[in-house]
Order: C-alpha cells, then sequence, then structure tokens
C-alpha cells in the first residue's frame, strides 16, 4: 500500500460540516465549466461532486473508510489505523494547492486521498447485484 494521506493538509484544512457552503445559484457557471472538462476527458459517469468538510480530526496515523450494507442500502464510515486497514482504493479526493503539493509529484499529486474504500467486497458497485 502506498503513503496514505487523508484529509490531513494543514495548510488549508477542511471547513465543518456546519461551516462548509454547498451549491447554489452563484456556481452555476463553475458546474457548467467543471461538466464540459468531465465530458470532454469522458469521465461523466466516473466523476462528480461532493461537498468538503470536516466532522472530526484524524489523527496522522488515521484514514477515514467506507463500506456499505446493499441489502440494508447503508453507508457506514469510519476512521481505521493507517497502517492496519485492508482499505485500499480511493473513493473520494480533494485538490491539493500547487504549493502543497510534494516535490516531483505528477498529476496525481495534485489530490489528496480524504476516503478509502475496501476493494475485496463492500464498496459501492463491487460484488453486489443492483436492485
Amino acid at each position: 500500500m502506498t503513503d496514505i494521506k487523508v484529509g490531513t493538509s494543514l495548510h488549508n484544512p477542511l471547513p465543518r460540516f456546519e461551516e462548509a457552503e454547498g451549491l447554489g445559484p452563484q456556481d452555476a457557471e463553475f458546474v457548467a465549466d467543471l461538466v464540459a472538462v468531465l465530458a470532454k476527458h469522458g469521465n461523466l459517469n466516473r466523476f462528480g461532486l461532493c461537498l468538503l468538510h470536516d466532522h472530526f480530526p484524524l489523527g496522522a496515523d488515521e484514514v477515514l473508510v467506507e463500506t456499505n450494507d446493499p441489502q440494508a442500502r447503508t453507508l457506514h464510515a469510519q476512521v481505521e489505523k493507517a497502517d492496519r486497514t485492508r482499505h485500499a482504493k480511493a473513493s473520494q479526493w480533494r485538490f491539493v494547492p500547487h504549493a502543497e503539493r510534494e516535490p516531483g509529484a505528477g498529476p496525481a499529486g495534485s489530490c489528496e486521498e480524504i476516503m478509502l474504500c475496501t476493494t475485496l467486497d463492500l464498496c459501492p458497485g463491487r460484488g453486489h447485484e443492483d436492485g
């Protein structure tokens, strides 16, 4: 597994959920531009938007992971120790300002993983029939 940094940016912390501003009418041009870029690269059904926010702090050795229960139709997020998690596939990212990127990082260095999911059995769309 690679060295995982999940939502740990010290220079640009995420806002608390209560303070995070959702999409509004003022974002129409931004969303249209983003949709155009996603369409240009064939990624409209691969990526979307999420409201970046924080509910609680994570330690430098912790990651936020998601699992789901298709029968109960629930999604769960929990904190795990980064060096002990089975969850290895990132499912959410945030963009990292240029000044905070690791030296020599390629295009993937433009993003920071903020949520991981298992590739074994419980990620959305993995190993279960859509109902």
